[in-house]
């Protein structure tokens, strides 16, 4: 078999979620196409590999008909005062606002909660008159309090040529905010 097994674990313990829909764990996979390791990196095959499981850093619930759910990658969790924040869930409200064209959020250190989210905004019409306020109340109004973004920043998002959001260079402008 190409792929021997795919299944969503909760990364602690490495038990498989319950398939109710909701609880979220990360999806691994193990069979004979699955790499080796890193090249020249035993650090980064060691953090990837666990019991024979291949990490993919993707989280995901799985549902009762066995259908599993991407959600989002780990590396995009906001961890705030313990909670873990989806940033793929702010980024889809912060979508629904008329003014906004573009949306990413990232996590923003924090002395009190350890981190909070950080959204960047890139506005459909520059000219427009929206601040931060009125982004963070929009997102209060559908967001739990401590998913809401604490910090927005206003301008064009970096961008791969491809399109695709460059969060890792957010995280970097988050970090020097601090």
């Amino acid at each position: 078999p190409m792929m021997e097994a795919l299944a969503v674990f909760n990364p602690e313990t490495m038990q498989a979620v319950p398939a109710d829909g909701e609880t979220m764990g990360e999806i691994m996979v193990r069979g004979n196409t699955i790499m080796k390791g890193y090249f020249k990196n035993p650090e980064a095959t060691a953090e990837s590999m666990k019991d024979g499981w291949f990490r993919s850093g993707d989280l995901a619930v799985v549902h009762p008909n066995g259908y599993v759910q991407i959600k989002d990658r780990s590396k995009d969790i906001i961890i705030s005062g313990g909670e873990n924040v989806s940033s793929v869930e702010v980024e889809g409200v912060l979508y629904k606002h008329p003014a906004v064209a573009a949306a990413a959020v990232v996590a923003k250190p924090d002395e009190k909660w350890g981190e909070v989210p950080c959204s960047f905004v890139e506005l459909q019409d520059v000219t427009a008159d929206i601040d931060s306020e009125e982004i963070i109340s929009f997102c209060r109004g559908e967001l739990a309090g401590f998913k809401t973004p604490k910090y927005v920043v206003f301008g064009e998002l970096p961008k791969t040529a491809t399109g695709k959001i460059q969060k890792y260079e957010l995280r970097k402008q988050a970090k020097e905010m601090s």
